[in-house]
Formats: structure tokens, sequence, C-alpha cells
């Protein structure tokens, strides 16, 4: 029997630790049940790394699930249910419809399910059960998760990916960002030319006259990690937004502003954005590079040209 034996953990699991749920832990148990089972031969192994359970759109499952369809897999074979899935409705149709039709049978070892033995009893009672389990389980941790970053933002501790220009990640204090001396000067000579009335077009223009890097092309040079939009270009020039996006931020005041967004469900990755009251705010979490008085006087020059306008 040609088996395909899938692998997955989050990156929320890889976080908390434990074993038995790392990838190398379920690889073991898995193929410690293969050698039981002699008539079981390995066709290939899929694995995602880093994936959550709650969506079906895994790189790994979906070729697994191609291999089942085109009849290269006879069975399937997990560690437990919650490997293959946490979404009690999506994983319920595959093990209860779509995988019998095609006459796949499914194995989850440590939960001690094998659908060419199990009975009507146990697939209508048992399966709901322990997928409504991994549903909670799923949903428990991502709150945790959540509030765990709440508590974290309060502190003052950075969880972004990605440093803002004019700092980096201190090496030393995890969560704390640094300024990266080799731009400082740039982010004050920036406010400093918006103070003597210069628009953000003049300042942008001001800036690639004098070729400065601009924040994307510093990134690539500094080879430090990065994401934008603008990502696929080969070189970009400053820009009267990169401008204003630098001269509205509070950062460079020392004050650090995150949750700024949040997940409409544990179940998908789509985000709405929070009104500003919704933010966290903290205070001296990061040094400073401006001055308060000089970034207000900034704000109000601002206000005043939309006022005029």
């Amino acid at each position: 029997m040609k088996c395909g034996i899938y692998l997955r953990i989050s990156k929320e699991e890889e976080f908390s630790g434990g074993e038995s749920n790392s990838i190398a832990g379920q690889r073991i148990i898995i193929k410690q049940f293969m050698e039981m089972h002699k008539e079981m031969e390995l066709a290939g192994e899929w694995c995602d790394d880093g994936y959550s359970g709650t969506t079906f759109d895994r790189p790994a499952v979906n070729e697994l699930l191609q291999s089942v369809y085109t009849g290269s897999i006879e069975c399937i074979i997990v560690k437990d249910l919650s490997r293959f899935g946490r979404d009690y409705i999506q994983t319920g149709r595959y093990i209860k419809y779509i995988f019998p039709k095609l006459g796949v049978r499914f194995i989850a070892v440590c939960d001690n399910y094998d659908s060419k033995n199990s009975s009507f009893m146990e697939d209508s009672l048992l399966m709901p059960v322990l997928n409504l389990i991994n549903d909670a389980y799923c949903r428990d941790i991502s709150n945790k998760v959540r509030w765990q970053q709440v508590a974290k933002r309060k502190q003052g501790v950075y969880i972004g990916a990605f440093a803002a220009y004019g700092y980096c990640k201190s090496e030393k204090e995890h969560g704390r960002l640094v300024i990266d001396k080799n731009v400082e000067h740039i982010i004050r000579q920036i406010f400093n030319m918006r103070l003597k009335g210069n628009s953000a077009e003049k300042i942008a223009a001001r800036l690639n006259f004098m070729k400065v890097p601009s924040p994307l092309a510093y990134k690539r040079l500094s080879k430090s990690r990065y994401t934008t939009s603008f990502a696929k270009r080969q070189y970009t020039k400053w820009s009267p937004v990169a401008v204003r996006r630098i001269l509205s931020n509070e950062l460079y005041t020392g004050v650090l502003l995150q949750g700024k967004d949040k997940k409409i469900s544990y179940k998908l990755d789509t985000r709405k954005k929070l009104p500003k009251e919704e933010w966290i705010r903290a205070e001296g979490a990061a040094d400073a590079i401006i001055s308060r008085d000089i970034f207000e006087k900034v704000q109000a020059m601002d206000l005043r040209k939309k006022g005029d306008a």
C-alpha cells in the first residue's frame, strides 16, 4: 500500500515547544507505526512547517491532496487529527466523505484512528468530537498568543518583523529598537528642512539630489530584512510619500505605537484596521531621534497646510 505521511506544526506550537509535536517527533512516531505494518510502503512525505491548521490553504497539504486525486497515494498517515487540520468542518468533510469516496485510507496514529477499521458509531460520534476539540484548542491558542502580544506591546516590547527606517533591532535586548547611527542624521535633516518651510516634494527632491539612499534602497544596501509593495523595483528614489511617512511617525520621538489592526477571525489571515484610540501606546519605548517639541511643530505646520487647502 502506497502511503503518504503528512507533518505539520504551526508557528505558535514551535514557540511553545514540545518534542512530540515537532516535525522530527511526528516523523519518528509515524515511521515506527509503519515499521509494524509491513504492507505499508512510503510513497512520499509532505511537510507544512510554520502553518496553522485552521485553514487548508497550505502548500504541502495541497500537494498531498493532489497526489490523492491522481491515485498516487492510497493511504494518508498523520500523528494525530490536529496535524491534518483543526477546522472541524473541513477536516470532517475530507475524512468522512472525500477520502472514502476515493478509496483512500486515513490513519491518525496517536488518536488510534484508522478509517479501514472505524465503525459507523466512531465516524458519527468520535470524529466530530475530536475535530471540535482541535478547533477549540486552536481558538484558545490564538487568544493566548493575542493577549501575550497585547501585554508585550503595553510593556513597550517591539514585536514587529521589521524595524522602521532610522532604527534597528537591538542585539542585546530582545524587543528593543535602537537608533541606526548610519541614518540618524537623515531623519533630523528631514524634520529641519520641513521646519524651514520646505514641502515634502522639495525635501524628496533634495535628498535625491544629494544621492541619499531611500529607505528601501538603504535596506537593500545594508542587507536588512524588509517587506514593501515596491520590493520588486530595482531602484527606488525618495518620494514625497516616504518623506510624509517619516514626518508623521511618532516613533522618532521615542513613542512606540503598535496594535493598529487585528485579525477578524483566528481562522482567517484577513485583518481590519483599528481606530487610533485603540492603538497601544508606549512612551519612551525607543530612543528619541528628534524632540517632542520639533515633532509637534511639524504636525502643526501640516495641519495649517490642510486648513489652508
